[in-house]
């Protein structure tokens, strides 16, 4: 019975729309932001003029009543008048008249004063928030009911002192009264304004969204139109056609990097495979002589088996047996030095004395060659002493074979390197040679030829083996012979030295 998958919620896999869901959510967030603070201060500055235009009435509203009379109700603006010791508004309208004469007033009154109101500029006004209560006895007149609401309330107090006893009389309250004027500030025109720009923000806000997503997604197809023509090259590339390249573009942005850094992976990639192909081919080749060698030295002994010398078979078996165990153990230690991590760890390790003990116990060839080690002092440097001493042997055993009378191995610290010379008085190797001898399986002509019992792999690995310890190897001018030197990073010696 097959167990249905759960369902995983589905994202946009392409790069352009999730790069436009992006843009789109950051500009949501933008516009957001953007709107509610232009809600606010549109509020704000609505309501501040709503106040401003509120303070012509309250002026209006105030000479009236110096003057005796009492306002109309008729008003743009809803205003009261109230005074100390009425229980009824001197005046009310723009919405603010009872609707049942004899009701209370609806804002407060002002608490009682003993003279004019001292201002300095003989205009004053506050303004307060002030929340209208319900009425129990009655509504409110007109379409306007501001019960239950807070409102800024525009007020200025009047001392009734101030007026003849007839402007007092004919607005209904003692001479020594306070009347105070509220006006009331409406927050219609506000709301109105703020509910307006609301509906243009968001339809703007949509709009916006709508266009930027859409150019978002252009633009990013557009620009990853180069990729795609990089993928699709690369996807062309197989292993039996390795020289496809890139086209770089010619804008110079990163796409142009990512190009050239794809070319020239592929060149190295290339050049790998094309490394390997001769590295295999030139391996075959090697072993293949060896073997030739063997089954013919074998199948003719075999052929004439009472005219066969047979220790001078055994003999020759034996040598080129030893040859293909040599060419295999330096193909496996490349193999492995191929495969791991580009330094070595381990210890300590003395390189002169490495040295030293190399010379004394070094099997010399039939012939005139000597070999002798120049070292004055300890040389310690970090890595693995097998791997060291394999790599000193590489040296020697290429120097032995091309020496004519004389080996020398010289160690020496200099500053923060320890220097390890191994120098013969050989034919020498020509400047124009002097990297060619590090690649595998190649031998010079004459002197360096396949008969002097290389394999074409020992200095191949020494300079692998010294770039494992940090260090490196090259062949140096010499007058006489050829001189390689080893250089390595100094390492503090042991505690138990």
């Amino acid at each position: 019975m097959n167990t249905a998958e759960p369902r995983r919620r589905r994202w946009p896999r392409s790069v352009r729309a999730r790069t436009a869901l992006a843009v789109a959510a950051a500009v949501t967030v933008a516009l957001a932001a953007m709107g509610w603070w232009l809600h606010h201060d549109v509020y704000r500055q609505s309501t501040q003029i709503a106040r401003d235009q509120a303070l012509a009435p309250l002026l209006a509203l105030v000479d009236q009543v110096r003057e005796g009379v009492v306002p109309s109700p008729r008003s743009a603006v809803p205003y009261e008048i109230v005074a100390t010791g009425r229980r009824t508004a001197v005046a009310s309208g723009g919405g603010m008249e009872a609707s049942t004469p004899g009701s209370r007033h609806v804002l407060p009154a002002p608490p009682p004063l003993s003279g004019p109101v001292d201002t300095g500029s003989g205009w004053y006004y506050t303004q307060h928030h002030i929340r209208v209560p319900e009425r129990r006895d009655d509504g409110l007149a007109g379409g306007f009911d501001p019960a239950g609401g807070t409102y800024p309330v525009l007020s200025t107090d009047i001392w009734a002192g101030e007026l003849s006893s007839g402007q007092a009389a004919a607005l209904g309250v003692a001479p020594d009264a306070t009347l105070r004027v509220h006006v009331v500030v409406l927050p219609d025109t506000a709301e109105a304004i703020t509910d307006t720009i609301d509906v243009l923000l968001l339809r703007a806000g949509l709009v916006s969204l709508v266009l930027i997503s859409a150019v978002t997604h252009l633009t990013v197809r557009v620009a990853l139109r180069p990729v795609e023509a990089i993928r699709a090259a690369t996807a062309s590339v197989t292993a039996s056609d390795p020289t496809e390249r890139v086209t770089v573009p010619a804008t110079g942005h990163e796409i142009t990097a990512l190009a050239t850094t794809i070319n020239t992976t592929l060149q190295r990639l290339d050049e790998a495979a094309a490394r390997q192909r001769r590295f295999v081919a030139d391996a075959a080749h090697e072993l293949r002589s060896p073997l030739t060698a063997l089954l013919a030295s074998l199948e003719v002994a075999l052929a004439y088996p009472e005219r066969t010398d047979w220790p001078g078979a055994v003999t020759t078996a034996a040598r080129q047996t030893r040859r293909l165990q040599s060419l295999t153990e330096d193909l496996l230690l490349l193999a492995r030095l191929d495969a791991h991590a580009p330094t070595a760890d381990g210890g300590s390790v003395d390189l002169a004395a490495l040295a030293s003990r190399l010379v004394e116990r070094y099997d010399l060839p039939d012939g005139p060659v000597t070999l002798a080690t120049d070292t004055t002092e300890r040389a310690y440097v970090s890595g693995d002493a097998g791997d060291l001493g394999r790599l000193l042997r590489n040296l020697v055993d290429n120097a032995a074979r091309h020496a004519t009378n004389r080996v020398r191995v010289t160690v020496r610290n200099q500053g923060e390197e320890v220097v390890l010379s191994v120098h013969d008085d050989g034919p020498g190797i020509p400047d124009e040679k002097s990297e060619h001898v590090f690649e595998r399986f190649v031998r010079l002509d004459d002197a360096r030829s396949r008969d002097r019992g290389g394999t074409g792999l020992g200095l191949p690995i020494a300079r692998e083996l010294a770039h494992r310890h940090r260090g490196t190897l090259f062949l140096v001018p010499s007058d006489v012979g050829a001189c390689f030197e080893l250089r390595l990073p100094r390492a503090p010696a042991p505690v138990d030295a």
